[in-house]
């Protein structure tokens, strides 16, 4: 299922679109007083800020899932309508995101996003009540999409133009690595106990959030027009086409482990070992998208990106060789946040030249993806019911989700 003082201004206005266009724009950022940090630091606060306030609070949870149900901590129903508080937060950040930005500064919401996914987990660590964790597990989401809305348009104006690919898929692989550590580190820490667990993933998030504390490039907060922006046609159907992925996505990302384990009948142990390998997936993904855009263009690599995971959807449903699972896994991992990099690659396609623009489309999109995606979760979990648990008609409305997409961003291309 892709982030300078001035003396005028004019130069403000610079800085403002420096936030999602060119490495041009340096002139209309950090003070003259702050000594300019290399790109590479800007990018591991951009890969840390992904891992720790998406990669870890959104997907570890999932591993942690029959933990707290076998605790006793809540019920089964709780646990789900817990997740979901995510989903909730979530697409609150999308919409509120770049007006905090440009109110308090990117640097300084990234910052404190970062602070409060810690915070949150280390308040899981305590079932005061189901109201206490559901607050805590939406605030997680809330920052999560705040970083994403903020993380690429901040750093990228500091990474050369033709590097940006490269660039953006290094930020982003912090979601493969959350991932990851939800498959690998999870079920070691869950050996010291839930309690510890929660308190170890907020350690890591302390730690990768003092790190990084300043090395995230200054930027200018100039308020968006009270007006609004009237994007382009071929921007609208983009956005379209980031809603239908969000669709798409959600079948692996929530009935993966559950179709191999119990719908394939191979065991809880089978299961995890298919989410690690979405995670590597995951991992891998937005790197080599983003190597891919560097040299066929954005546009390509999104629709090479949708017919693959359209094809991975599909081999889920009806192939159930281990080697078929495993690639599908790897290809719809690759493309969870692969997708991100491509999409603010290709929205800078569309919208050459213009930050400002770019930014406030990156954040349209992202709202756009966060309703989508909570319709979705609901939408698949009363399919997957009315059709008696039957996983594939999951993953069949998942390549129709692709589908769909392909065909919204060839309509897009075409208007451009």
């Amino acid at each position: 299922m892709t982030i300078r003082s001035s003396a005028s201004a004019s130069s403000a206005s610079s800085a403002s679109s420096a936030s999602a266009s060119s490495a041009s724009t340096s002139s209309a950022a950090a003070p003259a007083s702050e000594k300019a940090l290399p790109a590479a630091v800007a990018i591991f606060a951009g890969l840390a800020a992904s891992l720790v306030a998406i990669g870890l609070a959104r997907f570890a949870y999932t591993p942690l899932i029959p933990p707290l149900i076998e605790a006793r901590w809540f019920g089964a129903s709780d646990v789900v309508y817990l997740g979901a508080a995510n989903f909730a937060g979530y697409f609150a950040g999308a919409l509120s995101g770049r007006r905090l930005g440009a109110r308090f500064s990117n640097r300084t919401m990234l910052r404190w996003m970062m602070a409060l996914a810690a915070l949150s987990f280390a308040a899981c660590a305590f079932p005061v009540s189901l109201a206490w964790y559901f607050g805590w597990r939406l605030l997680s989401g809330f920052a999560g999409a705040v970083v994403m809305v903020l993380v690429a348009q901040t750093i990228l104006p500091t990474v050369a133009p033709a590097r940006r690919g490269l660039a953006s898929g290094a930020i982003f692989m912090g979601i493969g690595a959350g991932i990851v550590a939800s498959g690998t580190l999870v079920p070691l820490l869950l050996g010291l106990g839930l309690a510890a667990t929660w308190l170890g993933l907020a350690a890591v998030s302390a730690l990768l959030a003092v790190l990084t504390w300043r090395a995230w490039p200054a930027h200018v907060a100039v308020a968006p027009p009270a007006g609004g922006e009237r994007m382009p046609a071929a921007v609208r159907l983009l956005y379209a086409a980031y809603a239908a992925v969000a669709v798409g996505l959600l079948g692996a990302a929530v009935f993966l482990v559950d179709y191999v384990a119990r719908g394939l009948g191979r065991g809880t142990a089978a299961g995890a070992v298919y989410w690690i390998v979405y995670g590597v997936g995951a991992l891998s993904g937005p790197l080599l998208y983003g190597l891919l855009a560097d040299r066929i263009g954005f546009g390509r690599a999104l629709r090479a990106g949708l017919v693959l995971s359209g094809a991975a959807a599909l081999s889920l449903a009806y192939a159930a060789h281990p080697a078929a699972l495993a690639v599908a896994s790897a290809l719809l991992g690759a493309f969870t946040p692969g997708v991100v990099t491509l999409m603010i690659g290709r929205l800078h396609e569309l919208l050459p030249g213009d930050g400002h623009a770019q930014h406030a489309a990156w954040g349209h999109s992202t709202t756009m993806f966060a309703l989508f995606q909570a319709l979705a979760g609901y939408a698949f979990s009363f399919l997957f019911a009315h059709s008696g648990g039957r996983h594939h008609v999951v993953f069949v409305a998942s390549a129709l989700a692709f589908g769909a997409a392909l065909l919204l961003e060839g309509a897009s291309a075409r208007r451009r």
